[in-house]
């Protein structure tokens, strides 16, 4: 198996995290380079990361991956609620990307423009209902619900998105996680 992605990338690090016991190779691509995008394009025409290349099958996205290597490795499906979950999760990463993408873009992400407007809204109403999931015990397994919110909490904080210091339990949660070296050792401050 090969998977393609960016060290950096809160997708891509929680599919090296659920491969954490597989034997396969990483490529590590900086996708926002002419390079790692010529070969990006060359494993996907969607040019997202990551892709995981397993013999003649092409997977595209993490949860498509995710669904695939829990077939292939005969893992429980998840429920209808952790999907709930990860849609969550994945909503508010998606925001703070769009955030990040429009601030490296020299946009003013304080401006009253409807797009940035629908992210800073989407976080502000979703990061209290993960911070009432993480208290109510929903995460305490680590799983891939667990690993897709540690991965894109780590990911904010990296970025300085935001403080978590607002969310004690979503803080309580990133740092013990941060504390187990098989999963700091693909943050993303080393990729």
């Amino acid at each position: 198996m090969k998977l393609i992605g960016s060290a950096v990338s809160p997708y891509v690090r929680r599919i090296r995290l659920l491969l954490d016991e597989q034997n396969y190779e990483f490529v590590d691509l900086n996708i926002y380079a002419p390079e790692g995008r010529e070969v990006l394009v060359s494993y996907s025409p969607a040019m997202k990361v990551p892709v995981l290349v397993d013999g003649q099958q092409t997977v595209y996205d993490s949860a498509v991956i995710h669904r695939y290597l829990a077939e292939k490795l005969k893992k429980k499906p998840l429920s209808w609620d952790q999907e709930n979950l990860l849609s969550l999760i994945n909503a508010v990463n998606d925001s703070f990307i769009i955030l990040l993408m429009a601030s490296r873009s020299n946009l003013d992400t304080e401006s009253d423009v409807l797009l940035l407007n629908l992210q800073k809204e989407r976080i502000a109403q979703t990061m209290p209902l993960l911070e009432q999931a993480v208290v109510e015990g929903l995460f305490s397994v680590w799983n891939y619900p667990a690993i897709c919110l540690f991965c894109f909490l780590d990911w904010v904080c990296f970025r300085e998105l935001i403080d978590l210091e607002t969310y004690p339990g979503l803080s309580a949660f990133c740092a013990a996680k941060r504390a187990d070296e098989s999963v700091a050792v693909s943050g993303p401050e080393r990729g």
